[in-house]
């Protein structure tokens, strides 16, 4: 069982980031969950490929090196109001999606415009989120990918935890690295380092039972990505009512158009119009509309990251139109179908029958995977 880490009493010896490459695959560099995993062999990459970006280390975790440490420092030291709402998840979980119905329940079911791009929707933790949040009216929520131990913590504030069963987590997030980060190798090659721990962000199974130990609290709400799909209407309610029953679920109750439009702009068809113009459209200039309707500059980290989006690899800057990148590709279960051999879905099965004997919810995802 992992344990709770105790935060570094010192700053600096907190931020000291430690720049790692887990092409070389050096076991002392990450978690103990993952020594006795299967060693990546190099004899099965294909010749010239690209591997992964450099991540570097805050407190043994991993983030990945185009996000400026100043912004993992922020997002760690960031002290929360009572009011504040996050919406947490390792990444390719579902983030996006939840983060925009959240959205959406907060406005009581009112849509954005012909304009909307994802800042609107909630802040990301780090310099140029926080310092917006200072003067936004609330309510909005942070989006953040910190596992528990690093995550700001405050008893009064809200935490929704979304997650999503780690065959599809990890075919979403080899697209996510091949679409916008700039991978060239094939999907056999990221597998090795999804189930080793090897990417920003570390240990599916490290994050989520970091969260899981903490279910508990009362302010700390799980939502499943395959809930969210099978039961949208309850999985909206779950996350409203937790916010604040009478300010949010209410009114849906009470009155169903604003439900039937919440539910109407969070469903795939409608996120993989407007998700993917947004992220073309930010992936093309330097500045977004955030969650008042201000245009401010894209942070380094988010200039970084679109610069590296596939067709835009040699770009000199972001102002350069790259490739649509699909961000929001299929919005299904059990795509990993297509993409795991036996051989993949059997280690996976493995380590997923491991690394869950005490969550319960993981029984769940059983059907799934």
């Amino acid at each position: 069982m992992l344990a709770e880490v105790t935060r570094f009493a010192s700053a600096r010896a907190h931020y000291s980031p430690q720049i790692v490459s887990f092409r070389s695959l050096d076991a002392s560099l990450v978690s103990e969950s993952i020594v006795d995993d299967p060693i990546l062999d190099k004899s099965n990459m294909s010749e010239g490929s690209d591997y992964l970006p450099e991540c570097y280390l805050v407190d043994g975790f991993p983030v990945w090196k185009i996000f400026p440490v100043e912004d993992t420092r922020a997002s760690i030291d960031y002290k929360p109001r009572d009011d504040d709402i996050f919406l947490c998840s390792f990444p390719k979980c579902g983030t996006t999606w939840a983060l925009h119905t959240l959205a959406l329940i907060l406005r009581h079911g009112e849509n954005f415009g012909a304009d909307y791009n994802v800042m609107q929707s909630g802040l990301s933790l780090g310099r140029e989120g926080l310092e917006l949040a200072k003067t936004l009216p609330r309510p909005f929520a942070f989006r953040a990918h910190l596992p528990f131990y690093l995550m700001p913590w405050s008893d009064k504030a809200k935490y929704i935890y979304v997650t999503r069963n780690p065959k599809d987590t990890a075919v979403s997030s080899y697209y996510l690295l091949k679409n916008m980060m700039g991978f060239t190798g094939t999907f056999d090659e990221y597998f090795e380092y999804f189930i080793t721990g090897r990417i920003g962000s570390g240990d599916f199974f490290d994050h989520l039972e970091g969260w899981y130990e903490q279910r508990n609290r009362p302010n700390i709400l799980f939502v499943t990505y395959e809930e969210m799909k099978e039961d949208p209407e309850a999985a909206i309610f779950k996350m409203a009512s937790f916010v604040d029953d009478a300010k949010f679920a209410e009114p849906l109750r009470q009155d169903r158009q604003k439900l039937e439009n919440v539910l109407k702009y969070s469903s795939f068809k409608e996120m993989k119009v407007t998700i993917n113009k947004s992220m073309d459209e930010l992936a093309s200039k330097n500045t977004a509309k955030t969650v008042d309707g201000r245009e401010s500059e894209l942070s380094e980290g988010l200039k970084s990251f679109f610069s590296k989006k596939e067709g835009n690899k040699d770009a000199e800057n972001v102002s350069e139109k790259p490739k649509s990148c699909d961000f929001v590709r299929k919005g299904i279960v059990g795509d990993w179908r297509n993409h795991f051999s036996e051989e993949q879905s059997r280690r996976l099965d493995e380590k997923f029958a491991e690394r869950t004997k005490n969550i319960e919810m993981a029984k769940a995802w059983e059907k799934y995977m």
